[in-house]
């Protein structure tokens, strides 16, 4: 888990919620009757040392089951291992992982669905193609990294399924500081949406400079990681209004499923004293489910056995604290819940406004809706 680096403010709730599953479970008697132990080692932001983690795990440690680390480049180094060994892997967060290898023992616990490119943005271009007069012309940016590019591919199947006009599509290295040229290249196009595929220094970075140049498309967001997190949105405040982007969770009344709040209640606590995301809306309850998932499968499968264990997550549905889960092909979940929300009515940056329900709109889907679009993006801005 990443618990140094660039992903570390992720990581280290991610291992808390994993910690306080292995609490749970213990207090209830563990496992088949034998307690949990967690081992667990820093994977520093950095693919390279992930075989030599996991190869510790299972020839060391000799552990018995194993989860991935946090997001899309740390999963990539796990699977050949996986394939190799014929692991049953709990993946966390990461984007369209499997569908390169297809390897039936891996589940993902990130709610992208069975087409995990085109459904991440999906919601995004349905809440655009709405609008009316509906927009027409759209900017694609994301950073040349694995996530943003398979983003932005999705995002290019639905510009053609939408019927949007491109007008402007390009990438930008990782190592980028000054977003601004950025900013005035696609202002100077006048596009109608701005989807933007981009890491947490990157979302913040193009929101400031979105900001500063005055950059006003119709709809602006869609794939910005980052703007989930409390430091960041308390860093940009009212910055956020009006930007439509994808999300896992809100704490709107829609979005209250059984054990939930329960779990956040002992997540803030812990988050306090250890000085990690006071909220942890974005990854923790999604790792807590993870682990929660196995758990279960080794509980009703009665085993071990890392076939037996997979062969039962793939065919049961389990009831966790992110709703209600079933796998489909590529060990995506079978129906996506990607969200999409818009940020609504912030005032400075205090942390509390962000716990209470108006603040992140849920806007798709449908059935998690918790209000309606503010249309243009200016409009939310007032």
């Amino acid at each position: 888990m990443a618990l140094t680096g660039g992903l570390s403010a992720n990581g280290k709730p991610a291992l808390m919620a994993i910690q306080i599953w292995k609490d749970d479970v213990n207090k209830q008697g563990g496992l088949l009757g034998r307690p949990v132990e967690l081992i667990s080692y820093d994977d520093q932001t950095n693919p390279a040392t992930v075989p030599g983690i996991y190869t510790k795990l299972l020839d060391v440690d000799k552990v018995h089951f194993v989860v991935s680390g946090y997001g899309t480049n740390l999963i990539a180094p796990l699977m050949p291992i996986a394939m190799e060994r014929k692991l049953t892997i709990m993946g966390i967060l990461g984007l369209a992982n499997n569908e390169k290898y297809k390897y039936p023992n891996y589940f993902q616990i990130q709610p992208s669905g069975p087409d995990p490119e085109a459904n991440w943005a999906t919601g995004f271009f349905e809440i655009a193609a709405r609008q009316n007069p509906k927009p027409q012309t759209i900017a694609m940016v994301g950073a040349d990294a694995e996530y943003p590019r398979h983003a932005i591919a999705g995002a290019r199947e639905l510009v053609k399924k939408f019927g949007f006009k491109t007008v402007y599509d390009k990438s930008y290295p990782p190592s980028t500081v000054d977003y601004t040229p950025i900013a005035r290249a696609i202002k100077a196009v006048n596009p109608d949406i701005v989807f933007v595929a981009s890491y947490p220094p990157d979302s913040v970075g193009m929101v400031r400079a979105a900001q500063e140049i005055g950059l006003q498309p119709k709809i602006f967001g869609g794939g910005m990681v980052g703007l989930q997190f409390t430091t960041v949105m308390t860093s940009l405040g009212p910055m956020l209004n009006g930007i439509v982007n994808y999300d896992f969770w809100a704490p709107e009344k829609t979005m209250m499923f059984p054990g939930i709040q329960e779990f956040f209640a002992e997540y803030q606590k812990r988050a306090k004293e250890a000085g990690v995301d006071p909220l942890g809306y974005y990854l923790p309850p999604y790792a807590y489910s993870a682990v929660q998932i196995l758990g279960l499968a080794i509980e009703g499968s009665k085993s071990l056995e890392q076939q037996t264990v997979a062969d039962y997550i793939r065919a049961n549905e389990f009831g966790t604290i992110v709703g209600k889960v079933r796998f489909g092909p590529n060990g995506e979940w079978a129906k996506s819940r990607v969200l999409q929300v818009q940020y609504q009515g912030i005032k400075g940056i205090d942390v509390e406004q962000f716990r209470v329900p108006g603040k992140k709109i849920v806007l798709y889907p449908e059935e998690f809706k918790s209000g309606n679009v503010i249309y243009p993006y200016s409009a939310a801005q007032k």
